[in-house]
């Protein structure tokens, strides 16, 4: 049986900090354009994707959020983020990285966080590309929505799960 990369390295799970910001949006950017292109058009992940120059919103996410990242080899694998303690806000993992372990491992870390910060329930708006993930882990749809970005209508789902 083959191993996966992620269990040939070792995958460490740690803070992020505002120096790895680049690495960080090329990997968001890159993530998009190539895991999302089956459920969204090209004009909706290049809106999305206009996010990753929002300099104050990733400063906001690194600096006043639980945001972690996932390193294997030297390389950030991916990234997430809890608000408040109960909306995962971000998680993206490295297009080459994907169905290795990697999300759930972040997801974990951040469920854990809230748990121990005495939440009790987590809440996710996530894309189509990632709504069986988080059903997957107990996830249910609340709400289907529009999010709006430069006049382009993106739809997403608000979901939610009880701890």
């Amino acid at each position: 049986m083959n191993k996966t990369q992620a269990e040939q390295g070792k995958l460490i799970i740690r803070k992020g900090v505002l120096q790895e910001l680049e690495e960080i949006s090329v990997l968001f950017s890159e993530t998009i354009d190539t895991i999302c292109s089956d459920d969204y058009n090209s004009e909706q992940i290049a809106a999305w994707k206009s996010s990753s120059g929002d300099q104050q919103r990733w400063h906001r996410l690194i600096e006043n959020q639980y945001f972690i990242i996932a390193i294997l080899n030297g390389k950030i694998v991916g990234f997430a983020s809890l608000d408040q303690g109960n909306y995962v806000d971000v998680m993206y993992v490295h297009r080459d990285f994907q169905r290795q372990g990697i999300a759930q491992q972040l997801y974990s870390t951040l469920e854990n966080e809230a748990k121990r910060q005495k939440s009790t329930f987590i809440t996710a708006d996530v894309s189509k590309t990632a709504k069986p993930f988080y059903e997957a882990n107990g996830f249910k749809v609340t709400t289907e929505q529009m999010q709006v970005r430069n006049e382009v209508e993106i739809p997403n789902y608000n979901m939610q799960k009880q701890l």
